[in-house]
């Protein structure tokens, strides 16, 4: 097999990209400490919030910007568990990273506020980020859109923003906006779960290779150059994917759905857990109250008795 070392340093390391994290991250520190006087009601970052945003920054620069961006153009298993961990990881841990004052202002845009209040109630944020993220992998779309980097780049952020519709209305903060509760949350990621299942399906049971940008060689060369400079691909002399690995292409590709799903049901897991061990507290704290109220109503009643 061909090492990915020929491609060249900045294909492998995307110093662009890896540039752009570092400045959204000195932005973040700038607009949340030494600016933060400029936003109305603001209070002081907590280290929750900053673990949360410097650790999707970490992991956005590891999916887009590491040799694993370059190994996902050709292997379809690590492009499926970069959009797993891009969709799922990513997008809720930068809502939970960035303070409500932020949000605030933001939102404090009409046109803004009117788009997210539209698209993150419950029904419609669960079938668009459903429809976005199917069409990003239905095989005539995919091979398409990977042949030209700004229509790639266009819609990775569109899906990219379905992902945060769906995620506000779980990890949102903001008492301005509608929030969903126990066991809603739990009724909601469980119907994403299955709403995601007929993509996955398809992916892992079709028995032929239906992703051209994986299997063909010129279109995988194309689809090649949104991630190697020009000049280095065409001094290149290679035909597939199959240069770079062992697997079969058919594998791959069910592999692929299976490590979507995988992760998927994973983090849905974690998640639900997470939301049903804070609904119980909540239950028993509310019953602990009720409870003393009814002893202090039955002490004062004896008193008055």
């Amino acid at each position: 097999m061909m090492p990915l070392s020929i491609f060249g340093f900045r294909a492998l390391w995307s110093p662009y990209f890896f540039i752009f994290i570092i400045v959204l991250t000195v932005l973040y520190f700038l607009l949340t400490k030494k600016w933060r006087h400029l936003f109305e009601g603001s209070e002081p970052v907590t280290n929750t919030e900053k673990k949360y945003f410097i650790s999707a920054m970490i992991l956005l620069y590891i999916i887009k910007g590491s040799p694993a961006d370059l190994l996902g153009h050709i292997l379809f298993s690590v492009h499926m568990a970069q959009m797993a961990l891009l969709l799922l990881v990513v997008a809720p841990l930068l809502i939970m990273g960035i303070p409500d004052f932020i949000w605030k202002k933001v939102l404090s845009v009409k046109l803004i506020d009117r788009i997210v209040r539209l698209f993150t109630k419950p029904v419609i944020s669960l079938l668009v980020f459903t429809v976005m993220f199917s069409l990003n992998h239905y095989p005539m779309v995919l091979d398409f859109i990977k042949m030209s980097i700004i229509l790639h780049s266009v819609f990775t952020i569109m899906v990219f923003l379905s992902a945060f519709f769906l995620w506000w209305p779980v990890v949102n903060t903001l008492e301005s906006h509608p929030q969903l509760h126990g066991l809603k949350k739990i009724g909601y990621v469980i119907l994403s779960a299955i709403l995601l299942t007929p993509a996955c399906s398809l992916i892992i049971f079709v028995d032929v290779p239906v992703y051209e940008t994986y299997s063909t060689g010129e279109a995988w060369l194309k689809a090649m150059a949104l991630c190697v400079p020009a000049g280095t691909l065409s001094g290149l002399s290679i035909s597939g994917p199959e240069l770079f690995t062992n697997m079969p292409t058919l594998y791959d590709q069910q592999l692929g759905g299976i490590i979507m799903k995988v992760i998927q049901e994973l983090i849905y897991v974690f998640v639900i857990g997470k939301i049903f061990i804070k609904w119980y507290r909540e239950e028993q704290l509310n019953a602990d109250e009720i409870t003393q109220k009814d002893l202090l109503d039955r002490q004062k009643f004896t008193m008055h008795g």
